[in-house]
């Protein structure tokens, strides 16, 4: 389902974020919005920060959405919970942006990833679209490459991008195999690293399999 549909929806989606912002210990790296989804980079200074933060945008960009448009008791605008997953290091954590920033460009939706002005790439005053803007990135953790929007508008290479997918539509951690089954276990993520419909292995079915 569309979720914003003129520019105001997006802004007013930016607002919504910006104040949650405030009201949790969350820090936004870089985002991008599109028109019927989101994605966020975020890193969390409470281990139930980030739950606390979405659930509050979720609920309250919905009642705002409903209340613009006179739609109250229309119906979800969400189809579930959100998702999430953890990234290992700074060349993850790189290629995860990447990702993100160029979401809209890799829809055709524009020619060149700055173009799209609801993300944290246009944000950045080396590509600023907007003078005047509700929602700020945090400085990020790692440094940022010279060239980076000439790497944001590159393609990723397919085997990142096929695993960043998984990772954004199961939450998957995202890293090195390694680390990924180390960081499932741990986090009590094992589920996602399962085929999609396939059930657990019991020790019966273990068994009559051996």
């Amino acid at each position: 389902m569309r979720l914003f549909h003129t520019d105001a929806d997006y802004a007013a989606f930016e607002t919504v974020l910006a104040e949650g912002l405030e009201r949790y210990p969350v820090d936004l790296l870089t985002y991008c919005l599109m028109p019927n989804h989101w994605h966020l980079v975020l890193r969390p200074r409470q281990d139930d920060a980030l739950g606390r933060l979405l659930g509050w945008v979720g609920v309250t960009h919905v009642r705002r959405h409903h209340a613009h448009y006179h739609s109250r008791g229309g119906g979800h605008l969400y189809q579930g919970r959100f998702k999430s997953f953890p990234t290992q290091d700074d060349r993850h954590y790189l290629t995860l942006c990447r990702y993100v920033e160029a979401n809209a460009l890799r829809a055709g939706l524009v020619q060149r990833a700055e173009a799209w002005p609801w993300s944290g790439l246009a944000s950045r005053p080396a590509a600023r679209k907007r003078e005047l803007r509700t929602l700020a990135c945090c400085p990020w953790p790692v440094d940022r490459p010279s060239h980076w929007l000439a790497l944001v508008n590159q393609s990723l290479a397919p085997q990142d991008l096929e695993q960043l997918r998984t990772s954004v539509n199961r939450g998957r951690p995202w890293g090195t195999p390694q680390w990924v089954a180390r960081t499932a276990r741990r986090l009590g993520l094992l589920s996602t690293l399962r085929d999609p419909g396939r059930p657990p292995k019991t020790a019966t079915a273990a068994r009559r399999g051996s």
